[in-house]
């Protein structure tokens, strides 16, 4: 399998009037594509710390990430939806391709594809308080796939969910990356959610975070 992404030695340590704070240490982590990653941590130890340097939202201390691909496309879901309340489904699902000029008709056939293909094909039309919350993480996701990424970032994008939806929706989630054979890094404190979604082979790819 072909790398996708490689990070050495990464460290992250915030300044406070308190002294440092080592948020990261030393993570090093292959990532090839078509994997799906699990990182599993307790609140606080730097599991969304990691996805925000990977995504260029936040810097680094020390060692270093690269991305074999030059502008590499990077999907980031979050634990909220973010779903814009007067966009009906398929305007909020075209929000990516809008902010990153990419939307073409192809493109825009592309992503009502995939409303369809993933079971919103009556919800077009609709607007997210007509939708449960597992159909709009659904769309969340949905969304972030209609711009194609070459890598997706999911940062505990189902705690907002209960524990039953949760797990019936992150193995929707995890079915859909498959499908669409995206590379994936999630994070999340909620090991369960891990071993209740991910295929035993890939279980050798979990790595758990203890600063």
């Amino acid at each position: 399998m072909k790398n996708i992404l490689s990070i050495k030695n990464l460290s992250k340590t915030y300044h406070t009037v308190n002294g440092e704070i080592k948020a990261i240490e030393d993570i090093s982590l292959d990532v090839n594509e078509g994997e799906f990653i699990a990182i599993v941590g307790s609140s606080g130890c730097g599991k969304s710390t990691l996805l925000t340097i990977l995504a260029s939202l936040d810097t680094l201390t020390s060692g270093e990430f690269k991305f074999n691909k030059k502008n590499p496309k990077i999907g980031y879901m979050l634990q909220d939806d973010a779903l814009f309340p007067w966009l009906n489904i398929l305007d909020n699902t075209l929000i990516g391709l809008n902010i990153m000029k990419m939307r073409t008709k192809e493109n825009v056939e592309y992503a009502k594809n995939l409303l369809e293909t993933y079971g919103l094909k009556d919800f077009l039309n609709k607007y997210p308080d007509e939708l449960s919350g597992g159909m709009r993480q659904r769309v969340a996701l949905i969304r972030t796939l209609a711009i194609k990424p070459d890598i997706l970032l999911l940062d505990e994008a189902f705690s907002a969910l209960d524990y039953q939806t949760r797990l019936a929706v992150s193995d929707d989630v995890y079915k859909i990356i498959k499908q669409e054979n995206k590379t994936a890094i999630m994070v999340t404190h909620d090991l369960a959610e891990v071993i209740f979604n991910i295929n035993i082979k890939y279980l050798c790819f979990l790595v758990a975070l203890s600063i």
